[in-house]
């Protein structure tokens, strides 16, 4: 176990003089820098930075990505190119505090969603949605719409479930940039969503959000596990429980290699 020092507890602290990109706590975990933070860290750096965030992108974290950017380099590029990678998955913020990042704990993409959609109505934010399917993005409007009067969402997009030419991506990227968006929020999955994102680092404009199954959380298609299995790091079981035939191969081979690589001390 690392030790806990006076370093990593500065670290933690939000100054005024950060400016976007410098200054953001990381733990690396499997060659995986992820964020050092807490959802009240996060929600304040964006509320004080998202003016000038516009290009750029976060990536979601859990075990399953952490495993994948340690086997793939290029993946593993794109995670730490990313302006943070935030530590969706439980295990994550464990280890992080138990090498020393005290205050360090989980920050998932449908509670990033619910605490900036809380902030939106009077800060002014404008939100684009893209991915996932036409019906998914449909109910989700209503519903948020429904629990935020008052959300700017200016756009939502289904990308088609085949490759993009060049062309078409350039008129997607002008459609999202004329609704001048403060969040894009992008529910792809992983990887894919991850790759979307680098690919359009600095070229759309507004600050590009990978949130996974966060769409369909919000349009009610699944149900994040109750708060008792969220605190114990569990969500994944519930998830798993819900989807096993395409969750079940995944979390296993992910799961246990994550345990063995930590253990070893890579």
């Amino acid at each position: 176990m690392k030790e806990i020092t006076k370093k990593h507890e500065e670290q933690f602290e939000l100054k005024k003089s950060y400016t976007p990109c410098e200054k953001i706590p990381t733990c690396k975990i499997l060659g995986v820098n992820i964020a050092a933070i807490n959802m009240e860290w996060l929600v304040n750096f964006l509320v004080d930075h998202i003016k000038s965030l516009s290009g750029q992108y976060i990536c979601v974290s859990n075990v399953h990505t952490t495993v994948m950017g340690y086997e793939e380099s290029d993946y593993r590029a794109i995670l730490n190119n990313s302006l943070m990678s935030i530590p969706d998955g439980g295990p994550l913020s464990t280890i992080g505090r138990r090498w020393g990042y005290v205050k360090m704990s989980r920050t998932t993409g449908p509670d990033l969603m619910k605490e900036i959609f809380e902030l939106s109505s009077n800060k002014g934010y404008r939100h684009y949605f893209y991915g996932s399917t036409e019906s998914t993005l449909k109910k989700m409007r209503i519903n948020l719409l429904k629990d935020y009067p008052g959300l700017d969402i200016v756009g939502m997009y289904s990308p088609p479930f085949r490759p993009i030419a060049a062309m078409e991506d350039e008129k997607i990227m002008q459609q999202i940039n004329e609704t001048k968006p403060d969040f894009i929020w992008v529910g792809l999955g992983a990887p894919k969503q991850e790759k979307w994102m680098a690919y359009h680092k600095d070229k759309i404009n507004g600050l590009m959000i990978g949130v996974g199954a966060g769409f369909d959380y919000y349009a009610e298609n699944i149900k994040r596990a109750p708060l008792w299995m969220q605190k114990f790091n569990l969500e994944w079981l519930y998830r798993l429980l819900q989807d096993p035939k395409r969750l079940f191969k995944r979390y296993l081979r992910t799961n246990i290699k994550f345990l063995w690589l930590i253990k070893r001390g890579v």
